[in-house]
């Protein structure tokens, strides 16, 4: 979860560098694809394999 915080937070800059309203955390999440979900699943997996 801590990945999807700090993707939340480099999308929080870029939207205050565009003058931009931000969703809030829990739809920023929600909107992220199953795609998406499954490289982050599969990246945290190898990571605990080391």
């Amino acid at each position: 979860m801590s990945h999807y915080k700090s993707g939340y937070e480099f999308y929080l800059k870029i939207s205050e560098q565009f003058d931009l309203e931000p969703i809030n955390f829990y739809y920023y999440v929600n909107q992220l694809s199953q795609e998406q979900l499954e490289y982050y699943n599969e990246a945290a997996q190898m990571k605990g394999s080391y």
